[in-house]
């Protein structure tokens, strides 16, 4: 092969990695928004608008209870709580084991059930059931539908958010506040 075959085998090989690189990056940018996409939807069990159903579901799975996340679109704070702590593979596991987990738009227009069998939309849900007026709001409710904890704003790690977890589950939040249940913890591991 003379010095001209060499240029264009070089000049070939050259383009084809140039077309590969290209490609893998596509495929990369492409497929990381799906990557984290489906980790956000990971925490949440797939709904079909019948809260009065969850809870048979709950039951029957032997859940503590059902975990509400009421959001908007446009909540920074949501969109942090879903990518840097509902994420986490402890956070995870938790809450799987312990509840059923459900999304709710606060602006949302879409018809659902609520835990009565009372016919509603999301936003109704929300603002008129149970006075969401700021997102994200995390309310736990026991078997029967009804309210037991509830927390408005992020939390500010996932330690946190585990402890609320652990608050509904060991039944804490019968006898005090999430407030008074983690100073008494951070005390106690003093």
């Amino acid at each position: 092969m003379g010095l001209v075959g060499e240029r264009n085998s070089f000049k070939e090989n050259y383009i084809m990695q140039k077309t590969l690189y290209a490609f893998v990056i596509s495929a990369i940018l492409i497929v990381l928004p799906r990557v984290s996409n489906a980790e956000e939807q990971e925490f949440f069990d797939q709904s079909f608008g019948d809260f009065s159903e969850e809870l048979v579901l709950a039951k029957e799975e032997g859940k503590v209870g059902v975990f509400l996340f009421f959001e908007m679109d446009e909540c920074p704070f949501c969109h942090r709580m879903k990518t840097s702590i509902l994420n986490q593979p402890q956070v995870l596991s938790y809450f799987k084991k312990h509840f059923k987990a459900y999304q709710i738009d606060i602006e949302g227009d879409v018809e659902m059930t609520d835990f009565n069998g009372a016919i509603t939309t999301q936003k109704d849900f929300a603002f008129k059931q149970h006075r969401v007026r700021a997102t994200p709001v995390m309310a736990f409710f026991d078997l029967e539908g009804n309210r037991i904890a509830r927390y408005t704003g992020p939390t500010s790690s996932t330690q946190e958010f585990m402890m609320l977890g652990e608050f509904v589950v060991s039944g804490a939040y019968k006898k005090t506040s999430f407030t008074r249940y983690k100073r008494d913890r951070r005390n106690a591991s003093k």
